[in-house]
């Protein structure tokens, strides 16, 4: 798995797995990056607590009085399997934490180095806030940190640019490559074990299923049967997902996968309002503003939206800007014959609105369009982005190519830009159908906006960002949003806006489809910079303490499971 709403109209809308311990190599921990120097002094520690000040504490909590006995012992067990991707993801992002943590004696350094699996701010574009620690690897831990991009190109390694393999030295200084199942076996044991309890536990017999194939996939690295079996389920009342599932982490290359997880608990009420979009899928493929070329794929549409609240974060889903829903799963074995879930974290979107949505706006946007900012805007532009992933072109049109593989780095920036701009597509194509109910198409435009400004805060290294950034840069371009230059507040022309989105929307599925590297390279260097202006207007945010991003308290103990 992996890729990184409203009302009315048409969306009112078994047994213990016992996994031996077998004899391999011990658990392979990437160094951390440290200088050669000794440790000098740290920041001080008010300007730690500055930095955590960014950031809204919200409590992962939902009504558990909706499960059986069973599901809370099923839930209790899978947050046990989420919390070990914590252990993981560190070893990836970092190295070995015990090197950092024991050496922090200020708590808010401590807080920001378990908030940030390290010594670098992801809120803060990943510089180290602690001043003995070096640059983060644009690699992270998974290649060897003095490694070139021309070293791996011209490797002779077949599965070097599989997802679930990491890259070291030999002892004679060459590239080998080494299976997640090998590099983190005693963690991955552990892992399957509890998910292996979780599916003896489970009264669901699909879910229970999926479950014991998923422990499998994790200390074997084969994820295609229990990816098939997640994109069957339907209804039931929990859910997770987890395993190396993110591509964000490896910011060298783009081919490597970071351990993550979500455990959810589902909504039924909301779900039942995101269904009616699906079938209108192949329909928007067939109108998107773009040669037939770059349209010719159907969209496979077997499985609704579902709403879900989560009650645990957990490795790189934790790390730095918290995603409010995910389009799963990435492999496009299983997505071009089974299609992908789209899952939407209601109580994550609805938290994220009120701590940060809504003050950027009262910030950033002009007073007289304050009104067309709304939870409901919110919760619908969500779900639309969330289904236009699958629009477009899911290989390259001139070999049928990965994605993935020809565009690298910028696959993840490219992906999200597309369904960003193609949700605004999708909501102004139901407008001109007159099948637009609840908010207003004014409603979703502005908020759009604002929510884009609170995403460009994530800074120039966030592939999310950048993307945002893009579409910022492209609709001020286009004059479809205009700046006050007395208040430094910003304006949404909804007449320009139209040939606007379709104008972005064209470029960014024809650079999909061509798998133009270079193409993506000139259009971020054109357009994915914060201008001088722009910076000025965010730093009022600052001023006025809106926060930047959520923090959780969640777990068991927070549910009331211990």
């Amino acid at each position: 798995m992996g890729k990184n709403i409203t009302k009315g109209g048409p969306w009112a809308v078994a047994g213990l797995l016992v996994v031996s311990a077998c004899a391999g190599p011990p658990d392979d921990t990437p160094a951390a990056y440290w200088p050669d120097s000794e440790p000098a002094t740290a920041q001080p520690e008010s300007e730690a607590r500055r930095r955590l000040s960014d950031l809204a504490v919200v409590r992962l909590d939902s009504n558990l009085a909706v499960l059986t006995a069973r599901q809370k012992q099923t839930l209790s067990l899978m947050i046990q399997a989420a919390e070990v991707m914590d252990d993981l993801f560190w070893k990836q992002a970092y190295g070995n934490r015990e090197d950092l943590l024991p050496m922090l004696s200020d708590p808010s350094e401590l807080r920001l180095a378990q908030i940030n699996y390290g010594a670098w701010d992801r809120h803060d574009e990943n510089r180290p806030f602690l001043t003995w620690v070096d640059a983060k690897s644009l690699g992270a831990g998974f290649y060897p940190a003095d490694m070139s991009i021309a070293e791996f190109e011209s490797a002779v390694l077949d599965d070097k640019r599989d997802p679930y393999t990491v890259l070291r030295r030999d002892p004679w200084g060459k590239l080998e490559t080494i299976p997640y199942n090998q590099a983190y076996r005693r963690d991955l044991v552990r892992a399957a074990r509890l998910l292996g309890q979780a599916a003896s536990a489970s009264p669901e017999p699909a879910f229970r299923r999926y479950l014991t194939l998923r422990a499998r996939s994790l200390i074997t690295d084969d994820y295609l049967s229990s990816d098939i079996a997640w994109t069957g389920l339907r209804d039931n009342a929990l859910d997770i997902v987890i395993g190396p599932v993110d591509f964000h982490e490896d910011a060298l290359l783009g081919y490597k996968t970071a351990y993550a997880g979500w455990v959810l608990i589902r909504d039924k009420t909301w779900a039942q309002r995101l269904n009616l979009m699906v079938e209108l899928l192949p329909r928007l493929q067939d109108d998107l503003p773009v040669a037939a070329l770059y349209r010719s794929e159907v969209p496979v549409v077997d499985a609704p939206p579902d709403a879900y609240d989560a009650v645990l974060y957990a490795g790189a889903a934790n790390a730095g800007f918290k995603a409010v829903a995910v389009n799963l799963p990435a492999d496009v074995r299983v997505s071009s014959q089974f299609g992908t879930r789209r899952l939407h974290f209601r109580n994550v979107m609805r938290a994220e609105f009120d701590h940060i949505v809504r003050p950027v706006a009262a910030e950033m946007i002009v007073p007289d369009q304050q009104e067309h900012v709304s939870f409901e805007a919110y919760f619908g532009h969500t779900m639309m982005r969330e289904m236009a992933h699958e629009l477009g072109p899911q290989a390259t049109v001139n070999d049928g190519g990965s994605l993935r593989e020809a565009l690298r780095e910028h696959h993840e920036l490219l992906e999200e830009g597309k369904a960003e701009i193609l949700g605004l597509y999708i909501l102004d194509w139901l407008d001109r159908r007159q099948q637009l109910s609840g908010p207003s198409l004014m409603d979703y435009l502005v908020t759009s906006v604002a929510t884009t400004l609170r995403a460009i805060r994530f800074g120039e290294t966030n592939p999310q960002a950048i993307s945002d950034i893009i579409r910022f840069n492209f609709l001020v371009g286009l004059d479809a949003i205009s700046r006050d230059p007395a208040s430094g507040q910003y304006r949404i022309h909804a007449e320009r806006m139209r040939p606007a989105i379709m104008a972005l929307s064209s470029q960014l599925l024809v650079l999909q489809g061509n798998g133009d590297y270079s193409g993506a390279d000139n259009l971020i260097r054109d357009l994915g910079y914060v201008t001088a202006e722009l910076q000025m207007d965010l730093q009022r945010l600052k001023q006025a303490q809106v926060p930047v991003d959520l923090v959780f308290e969640q777990g068991a103990d927070v549910l009331g499971l211990k």
